[in-house]
């Protein structure tokens, strides 16, 4: 069995209250315990488990872009076995990644063996705190570190990690493996966006070992679009079911989860407080930490979930019934949205016509089928913008043009030939964005193409942007159908690379319907 350090959980108290006794004079109550649990994305707390249960634990405080450590106790039959030297090295590293300049801490001057330890990891004495222990009237010493982004704080940081993994590794005769273990973390994640309640477990950002998707298209269907209220109120009736049934699906409980991932926006307000608030619900009961997820973020890395050598740089491509972007992302994280629709969406622009055509909801589908029967030449429809010298979109003019069609045709009592006007429709949608991507990725410098959304879903516009992109040298990745719609399966993914960087999102959150990638 696996010693690894990993977040604390309330169902952790238990035996952190125990030690806690054993070790400090003056020990913190559960409640202490339980409010920092509380405070969100600012603290850090971790626990080291083994076969024999939970072996240590350590916490920090973020101010600023500063860092105190506030608690670090071991075991008593686990003491000099590493185990401390890991748990600061986890702290620290995750100090280094949240952007923080330097840490502190305060340490009896008695306590040799932890100022050696704070002194091999780079802390140096900075003053005296008098009086600071109630149980002795014994000063504290203040310690402090250097730059915990400058080279040698980071070898130093390594080097600790590395000495206290393998001596915990010797001592448990087991693999021993960092927070979470590297991109191994189990993420249940929850999807409220839009239409569809969904939720996925994922380890380590690609196994997917549950996928589950409550459509509501019937509901919406009747009305040709999605109805917000109507979308709220089925999300309220599914969520519990879908999430258990994930659960089930995946073989795990609650308890062997390392974080709990939700798309916080953006999307429709009443659909994302239902997702948002069930899964700060869950966070609250298990103690696990909260990871908010941008829902255009998911989307890219539903490509990385698919294939994990999609790596940026690269240009993506996000079309959907919300949102068409063209998207420049040098590394995971970091998102330059380098142009948007000024009007309507790819997606919405389908639906719109497809209703026009008495084709139903949702109309992408529809028109895509449609579309192969017809000749893209047949109706020669305006390419917007298509010259504009950015990578901004514009699609009502589109729509407008299409519905001044069919007024004409109807009104000069010919027939209208409803394949060749999907297929000239589709063909002015796709020719605009296959000629800004190929723009984008030549600007860029990129070899690598993402196309991502529901409307990637879309053969025609698959295959238009894999012809031109490959004559450019560039690689074109698309999710697979089930993960190009909305997914929870993407947001774990997502979710899973904030997680492991520190990222939290606090009890206190809110939805944010127009969260920006940017």
């Amino acid at each position: 069995m696996t010693t690894c350090v990993r977040p604390m959980r309330a169902s952790d108290l238990d035996a952190v209250v125990a030690i806690e006794r054993a070790t400090f004079p003056t020990p913190w109550t559960r409640g202490i315990f339980i409010g920092e649990l509380l405070q969100g994305e600012s603290r850090r707390w971790t626990v080291v488990t083994s076969p024999t249960g939970i072996l240590g634990y350590s916490g920090s405080m973020q101010a600023g872009d500063e860092s105190h450590v506030m608690n670090l106790a071991v075991r008593a039959d686990a003491r000099g076995s590493g185990l401390g030297a890991a748990m600061l090295a986890d702290l620290m590293s995750d100090a280094a990644r949240r952007g923080v300049a330097r840490m502190t801490l305060e340490v009896r001057p008695s306590n040799a063996s932890a100022i050696a330890l704070y002194e091999a990891a780079g802390f140096h004495a900075a003053g005296e705190r008098p009086g600071y222990y109630s149980d002795t009237g014994e000063p504290a010493l203040i310690m402090w570190t250097d730059e915990l982004d400058s080279k040698g704080m980071r070898e130093r940081i390594r080097e600790l990690s590395e000495r206290g993994l393998r001596s915990i590794s010797k001592r448990a005769g087991s693999a021993v493996s960092p927070a979470g273990g590297p991109r191994r973390a189990l993420v249940l994640a929850i999807e409220s966006s839009c239409d569809e309640t969904a939720a996925s477990v994922v380890r380590g950002g690609h196994e997917v070992l549950s996928s589950v998707v409550a459509s509501q298209v019937d509901f919406h269907s009747r009305f040709g679009g999605v109805v917000p209220e109507i979308a709220s109120r089925k999300h309220t009736e599914a969520i519990v079911g879908v999430v258990d049934q994930a659960l089930t699906d995946a073989g795990v409980g609650l308890g062997d989860l390392d974080a709990i991932g939700v798309t916080y926006g953006p999307g429709l307000v009443g659909a994302l407080v239902v997702g948002v608030a069930y899964a700060k619900g869950l966070a609250l009961a298990t103690g696990l930490p909260l990871v908010g997820v941008n829902h255009l973020e998911g989307h890219l890395f539903a490509n990385n979930l698919a294939d994990p050598t999609v790596e940026p740089p690269l240009v993506a491509l996000i079309v959907s019934g919300g949102h068409t972007s063209l998207v420049h992302v040098p590394a995971w994280g970091i998102y330059h949205t380098l142009g948007s629709t000024l009007d309507d969406a790819a997606g919405e622009a389908f639906d719109k016509v497809a209703k026009l055509l008495g084709l139903g909801y949702p109309g992408g589908p529809a028109i895509s089928s449609l579309a192969k029967m017809g000749d893209p030449a047949a109706i020669a429809f305006p390419r917007a913008m298509i010259n504009s010298g950015d990578y901004d979109f514009s699609l009502s003019g589109l729509k407008t043009a299409v519905l001044t069609y069919v007024d004409r045709e109807r009104k000069a009592g010919r027939e209208i030939h409803a394949p060749d006007l999907a297929a000239s429709f589709q063909a002015a949608v796709i020719d605009v964005q296959v000629f800004k991507a190929v723009r984008a990725a030549e600007e860029f410098g990129v070899t690598m193409f993402c196309l991502a959304g529901g409307v990637a879903a879309n053969p025609a516009l698959r295959d238009a942007l894999r012809v031109a992109l490959a004559a450019h040298g560039v690689r074109l990745s698309v999710p697979p159908f089930e993960l190009c719609t909305d997914n929870a399966a993407m947001i774990a993914a997502a979710a899973n690379f904030r997680f492991l960087r520190g990222e939290r999102l606090g009890l206190d959150a809110e939805a944010v319907p127009d969260l920006s990638l940017s």
